[in-house]
């Protein structure tokens, strides 16, 4: 098993990229805290899973795929859409519920899909996007394409079937999928120590025969490297897994205060901001505070813009409720009495 949880130097980092890793981490926290203040003003129908403090992974793995590289997503992947190149307004129109969302208003939070990125789609289910990449990258494989699948899930998926089952089939067949855990330390309330046995899932990875890498997750230098040197490898045919330790600052959903949670452990973490960490190494290679602002006036002004937009958007009509549904024949509406027709 390899280890990189050192800092990692800015060897290969030029301004630009850094830049881009910046543009594309301050995107991700300020869509998802401009959804957090519009579901808390009653302006988003369900709750929420956000990934602030974890914007380094997304953007860190993103910024080494293709547009035809697929990706899966889970629960808590707003940021994964947003880095793989979706668009803000599309996303806030489907977690408002209106016209014109990724999945035409129904699926929320937690089902953005947008194939032309690449994106198949986030996922409700703990572990759910696995055995889907895997899939993914059956086809490419069979396609002979130079494409690859990459899966994101949390540290507590480890701990169910279709991790098993999903890295066994990769590595058996050598298929070209790059799974992602992004280890938060927590399982909705739950801390991961305390519900999982072993040295964790990179051992669990390796006794599988997929060749596992850690890295310091908050580091999206860090992240980046890895993730190119993992991506180049993929691509030649052989899965391997990213093991991210980082930390989500907020509680499991937007309904949650997060009382529960160790405030001197927040604290902590929120000192190693990823966003704050990489702005510190841009003023120190010399980029202008002004230039630094205005990636943030930037994001804030495209925020808005998306949850006006949701806003002032239509409701989908209910004519549509049936469609998009499997297995349509079987669905009788319900009468206006509330019993079954």
């Amino acid at each position: 098993m390899s280890t990189s949880d050192a800092p990692a130097t800015n060897a290969g980092h030029n301004a630009t990229r850094l830049m881009e890793l910046f543009r594309t981490m301050v995107r991700i926290r300020t869509f998802e805290e401009t959804a957090l203040e519009a579901h808390k003003n009653g302006e988003i129908p369900g709750p929420l899973h956000v990934s602030i403090g974890q914007e380094a992974v997304a953007a860190g793995i993103c910024a080494n795929l293709r547009q035809d590289d697929r990706l899966t997503s889970n629960h808590r992947g707003h940021g994964h859409v947003l880095a793989k190149g979706a668009e803000p307004a599309r996303m806030a129109l489907e977690l408002f519920g209106r016209e014109g969302g990724y999945c035409r208003g129904k699926g929320g939070s937690m089902h953005i899909a947008d194939f032309s990125v690449g994106m198949l789609g986030a996922n409700g289910v703990v572990s759910g996007g696995i055995p889907i990449a895997v899939g993914a990258a059956q086809g490419l494989k069979l396609l002979r394409s130079d494409a690859i699948a990459v899966c994101f899930f949390g540290d507590g998926a480890a701990n169910r079937g279709p991790f098993l089952e999903g890295l066994n089939w990769a590595a058996l067949y050598k298929l070209p999928v790059l799974f992602i855990c992004e280890d938060n330390g927590v399982a909705a309330f739950t801390a991961t120590k305390t519900v999982t046995a072993g040295p964790g899932v990179a051992a669990r990875a390796e006794a599988l025969g997929v060749p596992a890498t850690t890295v310091d997750g908050n580091d999206v230098i860090a992240v980046d490297e890895t993730a190119r040197r993992l991506v180049s490898e993929v691509r030649a045919g052989a899965p391997r897994l990213l093991h991210a330790k980082t930390y989500r600052w907020t509680g499991h959903t937007s309904t949650d205060p997060a009382v529960w949670r160790d405030q001197a452990e927040v604290a902590a973490w929120k000192a190693r901001c990823p966003i704050a960490n990489l702005e510190a190494t841009l003023r120190e290679q010399g980029i202008e505070p002004e230039t630094i602002s205005t990636i943030r006036t930037e994001a804030t002004e495209e925020m808005q813009s998306a949850r006006q937009t949701a806003n002032a958007a239509s409701w989908p009509s209910g004519s549509v409720a049936y469609e998009d549904v499997q297995d349509i024949g079987a669905v009788k509406p319900v009468a206006a009495t509330g019993a079954q027709a």
